[in-house]
C-alpha cells in the first residue's frame, strides 16, 4: 500500500510537466490538471490520473500544488466553484510554486484557511531542465510546521529547499531572485552586441565575461545562446516581464529600482519586436538590430 501523500498538480508547462514527472518517478500518486488537456497525455501514459478541472484534481488530494504563469492563471485554477480549493478536502495542503504577486500569496492564503486547509507559497529556482532533473530550489514561506509535511515531497523535485519566513516570504525572494537575473541578461545582452560591433574574437571575448567576475551561473547559461541565437525556450521572455512588473508593483519604484525599470523597458521593446514567446536571452537581438541601424 502507498502510504505516501496523493499529489495534485495544477499546470504543465515548462515547469509543471517536469515536476509532475519527477514525482510520478519517485512513487507518487499523481492527478495532474492542465487548461490545455493534451498536455497531459505523456503523464497520463506515465501513470498520472488527468482531471477535467481543478476541483476533480484536489479532491482526494493530501498536497495541491500549482505551477503557472502569473495571478490571473493561479486565481483561475484555485478559486470558483470548478477551482482547486473548492475540492480540497479540510486538512489538505495547498503550495503555491507560481512565481506570483505576494498580494496573491495572501490572498491564497486566506482561502486556505478558511478552508481548514494550510497554504505554502513555494517558488523555484530553475529551468525545464532542472524540474525534469528533480534539481530545482524551492524558496519556502509558511509556517515552519507545514513544511515538515511537505519536505519530503518538496525534496523529491529538488536539491534545495530554502526557508525563508512566514507566508510571502517566498514569494518574494522569488521575485527579487529574477529581477537580478533579468538585469543581468539585459547587461549580457548589452554586451554582446558591444563585442559583435567592436571587432572582438566573440568567443574569446564572451570566454572572459564567463570566466570572470561576471559569469554568474546565468551569464554562463544564456551567453550560449546569444551566441548561437538560439532561443528555444528555457524561460519565456514574456515571463521575466511579468516578474519585473511584480516586483516593482511590490516595491515600488523609487529606492533604487531604476535599474529594474530600465530592465522590463528593454525587454519590453524585445517583446514588441516578436520576442515574448521566446526564450529570454532573445534580449540581445534588439541591441544588435539597434546596432546595425547606427552603422
Amino acid at each position: 500500500m502507498n502510504s505516501k501523500p496523493k499529489i495534485a498538480i495544477l499546470g504543465l508547462g515548462l515547469m509543471g510537466s517536469g515536476m509532475a514527472g519527477r514525482l510520478i518517478d519517485r512513487g507518487y500518486a499523481v492527478t495532474v490538471y492542465n487548461r490545455t488537456a493534451q498536455k497531459a497525455e505523456p503523464l497520463r501514459q506515465r501513470g498520472a490520473a488527468v482531471a477535467r478541472t481543478p476541483r476533480e484534481a484536489a479532491a482526494g488530494a493530501d498536497v495541491i500544488l500549482s505551477m503557472l504563469a502569473d495571478d490571473p492563471a493561479a486565481g483561475g485554477v484555485w478559486l470558483g466553484a470548478d477551482g482547486a480549493a473548492a475540492g480540497a478536502a479540510r486538512g489538505s495542503l495547498f503550495i503555491e510554486s507560481s512565481t506570483v504577486s505576494v498580494d496573491w500569496i495572501h490572498e491564497l492564503a486566506k482561502v486556505a484557511a478558511d478552508r481548514g486547509c494550510e497554504l505554502l507559497d513555494a517558488p523555484v529556482t530553475g529551468s525545464r531542465m532542472h524540474a525534469a532533473a528533480g534539481e530545482l530550489v524551492f524558496l519556502v514561506g509558511g509556517s515552519p510546521a507545514a513544511l515538515e509535511i511537505a519536505r519530503p515531497v518538496l525534496a523529491a523535485m529538488s536539491r534545495d529547499i530554502v526557508y525563508l519566513g512566514p507566508s510571502g516570504s517566498g514569494a518574494m525572494m522569488k521575485l527579487i531572485n529574477n529581477f537580478v537575473c533579468g538585469v543581468q541578461a539585459v547587461a549580457l545582452g548589452e554586451a554582446v552586441a558591444v563585442i559583435e560591433r567592436s571587432g572582438l574574437d566573440r568567443e574569446k571575448a564572451v570566454g572572459v565575461l564567463t570566466g570572470g567576475a561576471p559569469g554568474s551561473p546565468l551569464v554562463k547559461m544564456i551567453s550560449a545562446r546569444m551566441l548561437a541565437s538560439d532561443y528555444t525556450p528555457n524561460f519565456l521572455l514574456r515571463l521575466i516581464m511579468k516578474d519585473l512588473r511584480y516586483a516593482l508593483k511590490q516595491t515600488g519604484t523609487a529606492g533604487g529600482m531604476e535599474v529594474v525599470s530600465a530592465a522590463l523597458h528593454t525587454f519590453e521593446r524585445a517583446a514588441a519586436a516578436g520576442y515574448a514567446d521566446k526564450d529570454f536571452a532573445s534580449v540581445v537581438e534588439i541591441m544588435r538590430h539597434a546596432g546595425k541601424e547606427k552603422a
